[in-house]
């Protein structure tokens, strides 16, 4: 093994534990954020209760296919607004029924 080769292991080893401590960090910090949204969930949720979630995960979900879509987001925003629609109305649906 040449040393070149150690000089890249070492350096894969400090960014694997540098991504696991900043993910530690980052759950230790948003953990007792995310207490009252677990709450809420413990409950049950009905069709109004998930109509916020189903119409946040589906403008998520459309930003994010806009971006990796690149110049799709003009010409093709008569299939974005049925994907918007039809992704609420079954997110909704589904997240009341599981939730």
């Amino acid at each position: 093994m040449a040393s070149g080769n150690r000089g890249d292991l070492k350096l894969l080893a400090v960014s694997i534990l540098v991504a696991v401590l900043l993910l530690a960090v980052l759950l230790l910090v948003f953990l007792p954020a995310a207490t009252p949204v677990l709450a809420t969930l413990g409950e049950g949720l009905g069709i109004r209760e998930s109509v916020p979630w189903g119409f946040g995960l589906s403008v998520g979900l459309l930003v994010l296919f806009a971006l990796v879509a690149g110049d799709g987001l003009i010409g093709e925003l008569q299939f974005m607004l049925g994907g918007f629609f039809s992704f609420f109305l079954i997110l909704t649906l589904l997240i009341a029924w599981v939730f």
